[in-house]
């Protein structure tokens, strides 16, 4: 079977590495070595955000490599998260993917979606993320208005958003460095309290608050 890979990464700084998306590439290039597919090429963006898919050269040209014949119909990702972010967008993508007749599959979790169980296992786990991230910025808001119906003198300016502190939080859980969350940050367009850059010191100041919330 012919195939086509994706990988991504999110900031600047882990394009220049390039330690992402070789990792990504080496485990999707073993996968079709172990199962014996053709690995036609492997696209990637790097450096891009996978809140949405607008942007994504090369997402946009692993798409057309499979709906234009190039390979059969399988594009492969080493996890779910590289290819989206935003469950807009990923359940578009598998309405696409049903529609013209392509399958996906990501390697971490062991999704298949040429098969009705991996197309069910791929919509709820994509449906499960949204609805965690959601959860962890009402729990933010939640945790916030006890302590100040308590007096309590918030150490978090009155401008920072949910979302930021949310993200914060979301990407420590997922193991990210300081460093690492300010540059996702920055790559996503999520913007300090005064619209300047992240910066370790930021981040760091954010976690310290949460731990206390």
């Amino acid at each position: 079977m012919r195939v086509v890979g994706y990988t991504r990464v999110s900031t600047a700084e882990q394009a220049d590495s390039g330690a992402g998306l070789e990792a990504q590439r080496a485990a999707i290039t073993t996968e079709a070595e172990r199962r014996g597919w053709e690995l036609v090429h492997i696209y990637e963006d790097a450096g891009v955000s996978g809140k949405s898919l607008s942007g994504r050269h090369g997402m946009q040209a692993a798409l057309q490599a499979i709906e234009s014949g190039e390979a059969e119909a399988t594009l492969v990702v080493s996890k779910l998260d590289r290819l989206s972010r935003s469950l807009l967008d990923f359940a578009g993508l598998m309405e696409r993917a049903r529609k013209r007749g392509w399958s996906l599959v990501a390697l971490d979790l062991g999704v298949d979606t040429s098969t009705p169980s991996g197309e069910m296992m791929a919509s709820v786990l994509a449906t499960f993320a949204q609805f965690e991230r959601r959860l962890i910025g009402q729990r933010t808001k939640d945790a916030l208005a006890v302590k100040r119906e308590q007096g309590v003198q918030l150490g978090r300016p009155r401008e920072m958003s949910s979302e930021a502190v949310s993200r914060i939080r979301e990407l420590e859980r997922l193991g990210y460095r300081v460093r690492e969350i300010a540059d996702a940050l920055n790559a996503e367009g999520i913007a300090t309290p005064r619209n300047g850059s992240w910066h370790p010191p930021g981040v760091r100041r954010v976690l310290s608050w949460g731990e206390a919330a």
